[in-house]
């Protein structure tokens, strides 16, 4: 009986994957033609990841209808990636490859293991198989993810799409993805939300709700030969778009002009748009979202007497990811302006980060009150953090690409690669004359709380009442470890990740610190399968580090503090 269960079962699976076994039209040492007559409705390409890319051009009745890159597998099949056949219809589709390995490395093309593992299925098995995929962090189902983009909350639901490559889990092929939530914690992957086109790849951007018309609007640099920002129309609430026909609706001369953030300004009833374009931030104004007016930039002001050019910030690297919004100082009837500038490289201690600005802005010019370099959060693994669009209550929700270009195609995952931050709200409070961003969990987190426990979850939040200086240690039957400690004399917070698991990358190992302001009574500590997110209870303190433990840490040592630990319902 058991012998006839796995005939079936066999039998089912064969029937659902079809290999080709047609041989590939060898055009010369890197160039073939792989025609396909469309039976199911996915082609599964096999991808090698250590392979350089080959570009794929999909060719039906001799026009092209998609262009796309994979390292397709030369000797070893890593994982495979669906390219969608029922889109381009019934009939052949010809596939025109065009490899840009060196020869002498990888061999004979013809010999490739791709021709052979190229196969047909009417599904697509996108079953986790991670242990270091997070259980309560937002990741894509399967391929590369990076910044997240045109975040927007309409009719109870939260909106999050991303940079995605769905054609493989390294950066390539940006696209943008889509997921929904109604609770900010558990997330619902949705179709295709916008794809490249003939002016380019689709890097980050923003959405708006555009209440006057009843239609949400997206913004997002088309990355072609040059980068230019586009638009699409959304009637359905974000399920789909339809690109604005004069696309582009904004260009520079500048090689890099990207990641427009949109929002209306009730202050001068105009939308008003922030561009990052190099070292700098760009502001524009617009009555219609179509035709845009600059007002001004931000980053560096030149003295007009002696030419004197002064830097705003950090500036050892590309302006990336802008945000702006007014923000409600603590205790206070004042209100002021946040400025959100992410940066790679330049980051406190390597690679990309977020810094922020306070100040005033009229619409038209945004000026900053202090002189010195703010950073939002003093972790390694906190990037492109921007905020939901009509998030409600008049909240700032913001949430961050949690990983680092130093390494973030090489952290130890396969199917996906990387998670985004837990959601945050933003404000603003007071220390010592200054003003500084607060940053605290958002209230949604507290849902997430099961029931406490005396042993350290794998997954959890574990929150430490303080009295002072204290030292939280969390390890493994393997001496590995992470460190956390609060040192109130000194006013820092420190978190050591150098005992983690980092065989992958030189960068990984670190220590990461942050000033602190004002002493801190309670932390809140969120652990996940590959994460440490702490914050002071208060709202003054946030550190994200990505952790990769052979074995999850299963100990915790507590000195100078008691700990509350709760299970993720």
């Amino acid at each position: 009986m058991r012998k006839l269960l796995v005939t079936i079962i066999a039998s089912i699976l064969c029937l659902s994957v079809q290999a080709e076994n047609t041989s590939p039209m060898l055009l010369g040492k890197s160039h073939a033609m792989q025609r396909v007559k469309v039976e199911k409705k996915y082609m599964l390409l096999p991808v090698q990841e250590r392979e350089e890319i080959a570009t794929i051009k999909v060719l039906v009745d001799n026009k092209q209808v998609q262009s796309l890159n994979v390292k397709l597998a030369v000797d070893k099949v890593d994982y495979y990636v669906p390219l969608d056949l029922q889109r381009f219809g019934a009939g052949d589709v010809l596939l025109d490859v065009k490899f840009h390995g060196d020869r002498r490395f990888t061999g004979a093309m013809k010999d490739f293991l791709c021709w052979r593992e190229m196969k047909q299925s009417d599904t697509f098995d996108m079953t986790n198989r991670e242990k270091y995929r997070p259980l309560y962090h937002h990741t894509p189902v399967y391929g590369w993810m990076n910044d997240p983009n045109g975040m927007f909350y309409k009719d109870g639901v939260y909106h999050l799409f991303y940079q995605w490559n769905p054609y493989g889990s390294q950066w390539e092929n940006m696209t943008w993805g889509h997921s929904t939530s109604r609770d900010l914690i558990h997330w619902e992957a949705q179709p295709t939300a916008i794809e490249p086109d003939a002016l380019g790849s689709i890097f980050s951007g923003s959405c708006v709700v555009d209440k006057k018309d009843n239609r949400v609007v997206a913004f997002y640099t088309s990355a072609g030969e040059k980068q230019t920002q586009s638009m699409a129309i959304s009637k359905d609430n974000g399920k789909t778009f339809e690109k604005y026909k004069g696309n582009p609706v904004l260009v520079s001369k500048e090689e890099d002009f990207r990641d427009p953030k949109c929002f209306w300004n009730p202050e001068i009833q105009k939308w008003n748009m922030v561009l990052a374009v190099g070292q700098e931030m760009r502001i524009y104004s617009s009555a219609d979202l179509v035709d845009w007016k600059y007002e001004s930039s931000f980053g560096l002001t030149v003295n007009k007497q002696t030419g004197e050019v002064t830097e705003l910030g950090c500036h050892d690297g590309v302006w990336e990811c802008p945000d702006l919004m007014k923000l409600q100082v603590r205790g206070t009837d004042k209100q002021k302006w946040l400025l959100i500038c992410n940066i790679n490289p330049g980051g406190p201690f390597g690679g990309s980060a977020t810094q922020y600005f306070v100040g005033e802005f009229d619409g038209h010019k945004f000026t900053c009150e202090h002189t010195d370099t703010r950073w939002m959060d003093y972790g390694k693994d906190h990037y492109a953090t921007v905020t939901f669009d009509n998030a409600p209550d008049g909240r700032h929700i913001a949430i961050a690409w949690m990983s680092n270009w130093q390494y973030a195609n090489q952290v130890p995952t396969k199917q996906f690669r990387s998670a985004n931050s837990v959601p945050r709200d933003l404000d603003l409070f007071e220390y010592e004359g200054q003003t500084y961003c607060g940053v605290t969990p958002s209230r949604e987190l507290l849902a997430l709380r099961g029931k406490t426990v005396s042993k350290l979850p794998q997954t959890g939040e574990i929150v430490v009442d303080l009295k002072g200086s204290c030292n939280i240690t969390l390890s493994n039957q393997l001496g590995e470890q992470v460190v956390l400690n609060y040192d109130a004399k000194d006013k820092t917070f420190a978190m050591d990740r150098t005992r983690s698991y980092a065989s992958f990358s030189e960068n990984f190992p670190c220590k990461t610190v942050a000033p602190v302001y004002g002493d801190i009574r309670q932390l809140r500590i969120f652990i996940d399968r590959s994460s440490i997110e702490v914050f002071d209870a208060e709202g003054r303190l946030s550190m994200t580090n990505l952790v990769f433990p052979q074995e999850p840490y299963n100990n915790i040592k507590v000195v100078g503090g008691k700990a509350t630990m709760y299970e993720i319902k």
